[in-house]
């Protein structure tokens, strides 16, 4: 067996074991910051290793578990959110009242099952991914017990998710009994018209939907971002999607396109849901959490847009997208720690006045939002003409112009935000202290999502050579 095909997904394993034994070794009173900066390390070093593994081909166990291009280029994705999660975590985590080393063991084993998601080759693999991603998010949820918001997401994340499995796990045993194998492959060619395959094909892309927060399964997303710790939020915001999506794409790519069946028409009508509830939901919300939640529903309708057309095209755009979604995301819940550990609020109204009292921060988050607006020169318009380009190319002109009138609706909610910051006035006059790790995380993602709007040229390279692996 060729264990190299596992070596990242071995290498964050063994790191968050190595956490939880220094922690044991550790004195009960001793700060636990040192274990934050262990788990950026060896994520760092792991993404740096992971770079000269491109044009590395193979397979584990008889092709159930695939080390390619496309996989490498969403393990990368999962690693750099993970890094500057921890980063500006790190006094989220020294404050809290328990458990803090459990805290990156966690993280790390969910960034293990999103990186086991991208390599999955095999309809039990894929099941395996998932359920190691989504039970550490259980408890990562929840994790903050003396907040009735936190206890009241994780049971709700929890009841919602197992449901959203159970129905999943349903939906892939119909394949199995069609086919009668398990691996993409032999489900591609032994999959025949019937209708267990579109009862069996709708209950799996209900799964995705659940995953990547698509209506009608999309309810979870604002109580469970609300009810979470902020960068856990900001995780299960971008890397359950990226993960979600990095498995979905693979699955349609695969394994769906030659059972004869409209599988587009469902991701149509998937897609123009996401983006008109997410939009339109996201307008009248006050709480910062719940509008980057519909924020969020509404970004899976774009990134759906891109997986209609069935090819490469559509597949690069939904990769280069997914990433600079991450530099997006965790500038924006940078800057939503920092005013939340300040002002002990997540509003609208408690980031009032932010350009006078942190200048630096109110420009990141600025950046951040009008990126996921997609305004131009940020990366987030580069991505989403990748995105709806491939889908006119496609034939799916209308998705496309609905999708770019409802990023300019995006635009009066994002700049609501942006108006508080710098027209209203600061609840207090007290001297905003921003801690070092959110300052320099915050700053890192705003630079990285101006330089690849106005040079996005090696990411965009980058996601061709791994789009091509899916259609090689």
């Amino acid at each position: 067996m060729n264990f190299d095909a596992l070596m990242l997904e071995m290498a964050v394993a063994l790191l968050a074991l190595l956490i939880l034994v220094a922690d044991l070794l550790m004195e009960p009173g001793q700060s636990r910051r040192k274990l934050g900066y262990l788990a950026i390390a060896g994520l760092t070093g792991l993404l740096l290793v992971s770079l000269g593994r491109y044009g590395m081909q193979g397979a584990f166990f008889n092709g159930l578990f695939l080390q390619d291009d496309y996989a490498l280029f969403f393990k990368q994705t999962f690693l750099i959110g993970a890094i500057l999660v921890c980063l500006f975590s790190l006094d989220t985590v020294d404050n809290l009242p328990h458990s803090r080393a459990e805290f990156y063991v966690l993280l790390l084993f969910a960034v293990v099952g999103m990186m086991i998601l991208a390599s999955a080759n095999d309809l039990i693999t894929l099941y395996v991914g998932i359920e190691l991603m989504t039970f550490s998010f259980f408890i990562l949820v929840g994790y903050v017990l003396c907040e009735t918001k936190s206890t009241e997401a994780a049971i709700k994340y929890l009841v919602l998710a197992s449901a959203a499995s159970a129905v999943m796990l349903y939906g892939m045993s119909l394949l199995f009994g069609i086919a009668g194998q398990l691996s993409y492959n032999a489900l591609a060619k032994g999959l025949t018209a019937s209708p267990a395959l579109i009862v069996g094909g709708v209950m799996v892309l209900s799964g995705f939907a659940f995953k990547i927060a698509a209506p009608p399964f999309h309810m979870w997303a604002p109580d469970v971002y609300e009810g979470a710790p902020i960068p856990v939020t900001a995780l299960l915001a971008m890397g359950s999607k990226a993960a979600g999506f990095a498995a979905m794409v693979r699955i349609f790519a695969e394994v769906f396109p030659g059972t004869g069946y409209p599988w587009p028409l469902l991701l149509l009508l998937l897609s123009g849901a996401a983006m008109l509830v997410g939009n339109l939901a996201a307008i009248p919300q006050t709480n910062l959490k719940r509008m980057l939640a519909y924020s969020s529903v509404a970004q899976a309708g774009y990134l759906l847009t891109g997986m209609l057309s069935g090819g490469f095209a559509g597949v690069k755009g939904v990769l280069f997208y997914l990433m600079i979604y991450v530099f997006a995301n965790v500038g924006a819940f940078a800057v939503l720690t920092a005013v939340s550990r300040h002002r002990n609020g997540e509003t609208i109204g408690d980031i009032a006045g932010l350009s006078r009292k942190a200048p630096v921060l109110a420009v990141v988050m600025t950046v951040s939002l009008l990126s996921m607006a997609g305004i131009p020169p940020l990366a987030g318009f580069v991505g989403k003409f990748f995105l709806f380009s491939s889908a006119i190319d496609a034939g799916y002109l209308w998705i496309a112009v609905l999708g770019f009138v409802l990023s300019m609706v995006s635009v009066y909610y994002y700049l609501n935000v942006v108006k508080s910051m710098y027209l209203g006035a600061p609840a207090d006059d007290r001297p905003f202290e921003i801690a070092m790790p959110v300052r320099v995380t915050a700053v890192f993602a705003m630079a990285a999502t101006l330089a690849m709007g106005v040079y996005p040229g090696p990411l965009s390279q980058l996601a061709e050579t791994a789009a091509k692996t899916v259609f090689k």
